[in-house]
């Protein structure tokens, strides 16, 4: 009896001194463990005589559950000492400045994007969208382009089949739309376009554009330049040149190209404006009546104008680069140097 009160008085002792729960861990070890103290001492109660085995086993068994016992208060005690000691370490000082961390934004083309779709939907334009998948008939026929159109060049279209191909610009949402409402309508269809051409600082094989389109009785060329008169002023500001080339289209007649003064060299020449001061900004024109005759509108009733711009090239003069591919290099340095986003107005 005598020796199993010494062995919990240093069990109890053990336990009172461990400081941590790896300590405690080591006691539990060397009391319970598969080579512990108490362990060999069941293990021999088969050599034991039945009464001294009985005598033995109660006082092991006792001593083991009073060991068992302490270990698991013994332990959380410890638990909940090492958390508080945790928690002090560790604590934080709220008044403190915060730790400086970087947050991403849109990508330049989206917020250029997302502006130029804004200021035409503040003119009254609703928005509108179409597959960048289109066939031979939307992307071409229905606008007036015959079979033997230069755009219809394998090296100027991207074609899947002899149907179906990458839409060259995003004009076929206008007969999408054509064939769905009746005048009067006015929209902007932004989108991605593709191209089979050679990739500089001035083009690419992928790009963005805004098509637009209002139709209605009595619509004039007037109406479509005091339309882009109107948004050059909010996208650029008053005092940005504008103006309007001739050209020719075969989904509009009248047709004119309308370049906006280079903000880059301010109108002095540099690379990305060819050295001519201006900017090709945007085709535009008058809806050829073919078009009209295309989704059954009658060209005797109805006029109306469209024009398709370029995200990339306002990209490049509203944040100041001079190389398109740059916006597509994901280079985190120039990322970080636009501007989150320039308000309307």
């Amino acid at each position: 009896m005598s020796d199993w009160a010494r062995l919990q008085e240093e069990v109890t002792s053990d336990l009172q001194q461990a400081r941590t729960t790896s300590e405690l861990e080591a006691i539990r070890v060397k009391y319970l463990g598969r080579k512990g103290r108490l362990t060999e001492v069941l293990r021999s109660l088969a050599k034991l005589s039945e009464g001294q085995r009985r005598l033995v086993g109660q006082e092991a068994n006792a001593l083991r559950d009073f060991l068992e016992s302490a270990l698991t208060a013994r332990r959380q005690a410890l638990r909940q000492k090492e958390l508080e000691q945790t928690l002090k370490e560790e604590r934080l000082d709220v008044t403190l400045p915060p730790i400086p961390f970087p947050l991403g934004h849109r990508h330049p083309i989206t917020q250029t994007l997302s502006e130029v779709v804004e200021i035409f939907t503040h003119m009254g334009f609703a928005i509108a969208d179409g597959p960048e998948l289109e066939t031979d008939y939307y992307n071409f026929t229905a606008l007036n382009i015959p079979p033997d159109h230069p755009a219809r060049d394998m090296q100027d279209t991207f074609y899947l089949t002899e149907e179906w191909l990458l839409r060259t610009h995003t004009s076929p949402v206008q007969i999408h739309v054509m064939e769905r409402q009746s005048p009067p309508l006015r929209i902007v269809a932004p989108g991605r376009v593709f191209r089979h051409e050679a990739i500089d600082a001035s083009h690419s094989a992928v790009f963005h554009q805004v098509e637009g389109l209002a139709v209605d009785e009595g619509i004039s060329f007037s109406d479509l330049k005091g339309t882009l008169s109107l948004f050059v002023r909010h996208c650029f500001g008053p005092s940005v040149g504008l103006r309007f080339r001739p050209s020719y289209f075969p989904f509009t007649e009248p047709s004119a190209e309308v370049d906006v003064q280079c903000l880059l060299c301010q109108g002095t020449g540099c690379r990305t404006c060819g050295g001519s001061g201006w900017i090709e900004m945007l085709g535009a024109g008058m809806v050829h009546p073919k078009v009209f005759e295309a989704v059954h509108y009658d060209p005797e009733r109805y006029t109306g104008f469209a024009f398709g711009l370029g995200v990339e090239r306002i990209a490049m003069l509203k944040f100041g680069v001079e190389d398109m591919r740059l916006f597509y290099e994901n280079d985190v340095r120039l990322l970080e140097q636009i501007p989150r986003r320039w308000a309307w107005g």
